[in-house]
């Protein structure tokens, strides 16, 4: 991934976002490249071995944050034609 930082925000029903955090589960699982949308054009990824994990929960007067980052080197390399691919599709696609 190049470029700079790229935020999609989208409202999904409990069963619409179980889906889609399947699907990441998916392409982390078989590992390679895979194209991650919530909303909007898709992102590729080269997915390592190792993630760093961090979860944060914060209380907003009447809402609840909950964050999930995963964060790993920047490899800055292309994925080669032979690695294995994986897609994550937009939210919408869940519908």
């Amino acid at each position: 991934m190049s470029g700079g930082k790229i935020e999609q925000r989208v409202v999904l029903t409990r069963q619409e976002a179980a889906k889609w955090l399947h699907s990441l589960a998916n392409a982390l699982e078989g590992g390679g490249t895979t194209e991650v949308a919530l909303v909007g054009p898709g992102v590729a990824l080269n997915l390592p071995d190792e993630f760093e994990v961090e979860l944060e929960l914060e209380p907003y007067g009447d809402k609840i944050e909950l964050e999930f980052e995963l964060m790993w080197p920047n490899s800055r390399t292309e994925p080669g034609a032979q690695e294995q691919r994986s897609k994550v599709p937009a939210a919408d696609a869940l519908r």
